[in-house]
């Protein structure tokens, strides 16, 4: 049995790429893509992307439920780590030294500035529900209701 692991990675990405789109969110596969999406006023929650098991058991479906609530951000982007490396390099210079460059991760940005994040520690083993309420409870606290 012979695999090409290009194949297959190629597969895995469009899937994962796939799950984003239809759950909402815009992809940023380059950096000037990062650059006008990170330049828009209001808030907008980053889904850092990656083909981890964690990503697609956990954080893809969380960041898919989380925006079905009352509060929500006014963007929706994803950057694919591994994949679109200088877009994803673009995004994390914006979120600044603090925070850790994992993936999957989130970081909820105001008018371009980071407000909150949830890391990959805070999604890595735990359940769905978990990251989902994380999340929601940045929107409650920074995003407009709806």
């Amino acid at each position: 049995m012979n695999m090409d692991y290009n194949l297959i990675m190629q597969e895995i990405t469009a899937t994962a790429r796939a799950e984003m789109e239809a759950a909402g969110y815009e992809q940023l596969t380059t950096p000037e893509a990062v650059e006008e999406a990170f330049a828009r006023k209001g808030t907008t929650l980053v889904m850092i992307n990656s083909v981890c098991g964690c990503a697609g058991s956990i954080a893809r479906p969380a960041a898919a439920q989380a925006v079905h609530y009352d509060r929500r951000p006014d963007h929706l982007v994803t950057v694919f780590a591994g994949q679109d490396k200088e877009a994803t390099a673009a995004a994390r210079y914006h979120f600044g030294e603090d925070h850790l460059p994992s993936s999957p991760s989130f970081v909820l940005l105001k008018d371009g500035e980071v407000i909150a994040d949830v890391g990959r520690y805070e999604i890595e083993g735990h359940a769905v529900v978990s990251v989902v309420t994380n999340l929601q409870g940045n929107f409650e606290e920074f995003c407009e209701e709806l």
